[in-house]
């Protein structure tokens, strides 16, 4: 019997780049805002548009996808998935070339037991093919013809087209 396909995003999804985000923000760009204005608004919303660019260039570098945090039970929830779903994480890589070794050594330290057939590297999600897409950003969701779950997340809160997860405790409720 084919397990249901379960497609997962990588940043803000598994890792927490936006948390890293926040904590470079506050911790170099001298805004005098606290970390918790980053979970209640997009950064579009709060940060200059130079804020933004130095962001984007951050981003560029190499390493910088190479250390970011998990999202909180991530990791656990993932694996026990994995026993029920047949796990993929499709991550819109190409906007950021030189994330690929970093997001790929990303993976296999933090979720070993996917392996590396099951990681995709591209830019329009619209290719994917599965039962479930769990993703923070709603372009991608709106293409995909399996069920899109909306993983909660600060610059998507105004969005109230797909069916949106909190956490990876909701996740778990829900599919497992």
């Amino acid at each position: 019997m084919t397990k249901p396909r379960l497609i997962l995003d990588q940043d803000d999804v598994l890792a927490d780049t936006h948390g890293r985000l926040a904590d470079i923000v506050v911790r170099d760009f001298g805004t005098g805002l606290l970390r918790e204005e980053f979970y209640k608004t997009s950064f579009h919303k709060i940060l200059s548009s130079d804020h933004h660019q130095r962001l984007y260039k951050l981003i560029q570098e190499p390493g910088f996808f190479s250390d970011i945090p998990l999202v909180p039970k991530a990791q656990e929830t993932v694996f026990e998935l994995s026993k029920k779903y047949e796990i993929f994480v499709a991550t819109a890589a190409m906007e950021f070339p030189n994330s690929f070794r970093d997001k790929y050594d990303w993976l296999k330290k933090h979720f070993d037991f996917i392996p590396w057939s099951n990681i995709v590297f591209c830019g329009d999600k619209s290719v994917l093919n599965g039962d479930y897409l769990i993703d923070d950003m709603p372009r991608n969701l709106k293409t995909f013809k399996g069920k899109g779950l909306l993983f909660n997340a600060p610059h998507n809160l105004e969005e109230t087209a797909y069916e949106r997860v909190m956490n990876w405790d909701d996740i778990a409720s829900r599919l497992l």
